[in-house]
């Protein structure tokens, strides 16, 4: 018998809407995962044998084998082990195969079946959606973040047993409980706006944040320190005004991905402000990472501001970076976006920001000002 349900790979912050098959064969007892996962989502085998043993379920002795579809895409992380459980438990008949089939499932299944939260659940959702998925499943932990699509028919669980009881499995019992699930994020304190008020003379800087606030332009200051730059430019997100609904949400998926959202506070409507330090690596600022590409500040500064503190002391590998270029080259224009090339693909994340740089040499801000064209091959 084959159990399907549906879950979400992520591509940057685009999310693709993939199908989860299980098949229960009559030979020796084995678990076989196909359709190019990680590392990470190779572990799933034991998260999820152990998952739907603490939900007092008995583990199906056969040979099971699940694939995740589109076979071509890759897939990483830990966000399908709920469906995984859920094609398994469908396919052994403990559970309705018609109502798994019919929700996407999303969350990282604990050793003791509690469903644990994941990032990215706002971009997946959304591609739920879009897909004609409007029924998701997602952690507790994640139920503000997933509520925030409008659309989305949103089913929150805490654990695997939970979820077995919902699709009509009567035996299913969770374990006694452990510490709640904690999201974890980077997210810090939110600090209040600074505001264009507290800023005494200095009549050309402001007019010159004004001229670049309302055009979306790139601005670049010049001067010794204490001449009042970084005062100046952390007060340029306070008379930008509010993001549109597009942008908002673009801006929300990119903080979901990087895991710094705080989805209490519902979608980022102001333009954010990054500050990356001048030693920052070219992955902090641009994005990277293994596999699954982070957003750097860049991105995550989409809609918004982002302020390059003593800019002539970038590290090379930053402005040599082709992402670097192009955003100098392209200011806030609706079609910007940061792309980092992987073995598997290549992920395109949002990046329009207003650029604020600053630098305590001239020469150095000049050459940042003013990159080279890029060299397109004929």
């Amino acid at each position: 018998m084959i159990g399907r349900t549906r879950s979400v790979a992520l591509t940057g912050v685009r999310g693709h809407l993939i199908d989860v098959e299980a098949h229960l064969a009559a030979s020796l007892p084995a678990f076989t995962l196909v359709g190019l996962p990680d590392t990470s989502l190779h572990e799933a085998r034991d998260r999820v044998r152990a998952a739907v043993a603490s939900s007092s379920l008995v583990w199906p002795q056969r040979r099971i084998t699940v694939n995740l579809s589109p076979a071509s895409l890759p897939k990483s992380g830990s966000v399908t082990d709920l469906a995984i459980a859920v094609a398994v438990m469908a396919a052994a008949g403990m559970i309705a195969p018609a109502s798994a089939a019919r929700a996407v499932h999303l969350g990282e299944l604990g050793l003791d079946g509690q469903v644990r939260p994941v990032r990215g659940v706002l971009p997946s959702v959304v591609a739920a959606v879009e897909a004609g998925c409007p029924q998701v499943v997602v952690p507790q932990a994640n139920a503000d973040e997933a509520s925030l699509v409008p659309g989305a028919a949103v089913t929150a669980v805490d654990s695997l047993a939970q979820l077995a009881a919902m699709y009509g499995n009567g035996d299913a019992r969770p374990t006694a409980r452990g510490p709640a699930a904690i999201r974890q994020s980077d997210a810090a304190a939110e600090q209040p706006v600074a505001d264009m008020v507290d800023v005494r003379g200095q009549t050309e800087p402001r007019w010159a944040l004004e001229v670049a606030a309302a055009g979306g332009h790139h601005l670049l200051m010049v001067g010794p320190p204490g001449a009042g730059k970084t005062m100046l430019a952390s007060r340029l997100p306070g008379i930008l005004p509010d993001m549109d609904p597009a942008d908002a949400l673009a801006a929300t998926s990119i903080h979901s991905v990087a895991g710094t959202l705080d989805a209490s506070q519902g979608l980022l409507t102001r333009p954010p402000f990054e500050a990356p330090h001048h030693s920052a690596s070219s992955a902090a600022i641009v994005g990277g990472g293994a596999r699954l590409a982070r957003p750097g500040a860049i991105s995550r500064a989409h809609g918004g501001v982002l302020f390059l503190d003593d800019a002539g002391k970038l590290i090379l590998p930053v402005r040599n970076a082709p992402q670097f270029t192009i955003y100098l080259n392209q200011g806030r224009s609706p079609e910007g976006k940061s792309h980092t090339v992987r073995g598997g693909g290549q992920p395109a994340r949002p990046a329009c920001a207003s650029g604020t740089v600053h630098s305590n040499r001239p020469a150095l801000s000049a050459q940042l000002a003013t990159p080279p064209p890029l060299e397109v091959p004929p």
